[in-house]
């Protein structure tokens, strides 16, 4: 989970457009234009697991409307998730962080302690003891753990393709580190990409860099 800048794109303002329609109709706020305007914002990725391999997606409410028709139709109060995240959030642990607002990675230190499956375990450290930031990393425990079978099964598998994707980033780093002259400047431009916004993942990598400043000294310059 980090900050997204809610850009005021083309896309938006048919977004917006449409959802003032829908609003003035008591219609869906479930449109083709505000779909595709979440995809783009988000970089088609959850913006709570940061996923970008989910088989679904939904339209979430941050702050849940239950019946208010302002929230609803809310354009700053539409996100995109995983059907696993929006599903676990619910409103139960309202309020959170609001990621296109709060730096999130700065507020909470995402950190994969441990090798090869068993001894494996990811860490949500808050830096701050605001009830927001506490609501956030409860939720977010939830997401990567589950809470009920169904919901152990789908973040056993979040679990894996974050493994995955940290992985192939260790070794970008790994190579990056070996590298000189034309190699390394390739490999920086790719380790930066990474650390990115569009990127799967990217506080977990980014917490990477932090917690490795000491040898990593020029990649945190890009964080």
């Amino acid at each position: 989970m980090i900050k997204i800048n809610r850009r005021k794109t083309d896309k938006v303002k048919s977004a917006i457009a449409s959802l003032q329609r829908a609003k003035e109709q008591n219609g869906s706020y479930n449109t083709p234009e505000v779909n595709s305007a979440l995809w783009e914002i988000f970089h088609g990725k959850c913006y709570i697991c940061e996923n970008k391999q989910a088989t679904s997606y939904q339209i979430e409410h941050l702050q849940s409307h239950q019946g208010n028709i302002d929230l609803k139709y809310d354009w700053n109060n539409l996100f995109l998730s995983c059907t696993h995240c929006n599903n676990t959030k619910l409103n139960k642990y309202e309020p959170i962080l609001d990621c296109t607002k709060d730096n999130v990675d700065e507020l909470i230190a995402f950190r994969k302690r441990g090798y090869f499956g068993t001894d494996e375990e990811l860490e949500f450290e808050v830096l701050d003891l605001t009830q927001p930031i506490l609501n956030t990393k409860r939720l977010l425990e939830e997401v990567y753990y589950g809470s009920t079978p169904q919901k152990k099964m789908e973040a056993k598998i979040l679990r894996k393709v974050l493994r995955k994707e940290l992985s192939k980033f260790k070794e970008y780093v790994r190579e990056y580190l070996e590298a000189d002259g034309e190699d390394k400047e390739d490999l920086k431009y790719l380790v930066k990409q990474q650390i990115a916004d569009a990127s799967p993942f990217a506080a977990f990598k980014r917490w990477l860099i932090r917690d490795n400043r000491e040898y990593l000294r020029e990649l945190a310059d890009f964080l």
